[in-house]
């Protein structure tokens, strides 16, 4: 038996059903969460929209745009009560590989100074830091700066070197 049957987990394409179940941990895990109608928008325009589901159901989410060789890592979340886990780790390697099936260099996001556990996954996963972007998101005292980070793409060794 392997490890995702004996867990009963798996990463699976986010349906128009789930947005409740998302929704009710995007409001648990932020202060300001998005909206029902941000996730309905990013499904109608087909972004890459995931959800990490096990038994106790819909446990985590990520959601990534893809254009113009570039990927960007909108949204990746583990309900509290199953963080710690490697959930997030599992969700954001599926973006990547998402990212890399889309063809693109690199890929970016936007994490807040506030949040070090979440640095250090994407530190930990090679993302590096590039810049910040002032008074990014809202905080309960104003504004707070986002890090923007990067993260380069490498072809797979199959396709090394490129083809000219």
């Amino acid at each position: 038996m392997n490890a995702q049957a004996a867990d009963a987990s798996q990463l699976r394409p986010m349906r128009q059903t789930d947005i409740d179940a998302v929704i009710a941990i995007e409001q648990r895990a932020y202060e300001f969460p998005w909206t029902a109608g941000i996730f309905r928008d990013c499904l109608r325009i087909g972004h890459q929209c995931w959800v990490f589901e096990a038994r106790a159901g819909i446990i985590g989410y990520g959601v990534l745009s893809c254009a113009a060789g570039e990927a960007h890592v909108l949204n990746v979340c583990v309900a509290p009560e199953h963080q710690g886990h490697g959930h997030g780790r599992r969700l954001l390697r599926r973006l990547i590989d998402l990212a890399r099936w889309h063809m693109s260099d690199r890929v970016f996001l936007e994490v807040r100074p506030s949040n070090p556990n979440a640095i250090a996954l994407y530190n930990d996963e090679g993302f590096n830091e590039i810049g910040r972007r002032p008074n990014y998101y809202p905080a309960a005292k104003g504004r707070e700066d986002a890090i923007v980070m990067a993260m380069e793409l490498l072809a797979p060794e199959s396709q090394w070197p490129p083809k000219l």
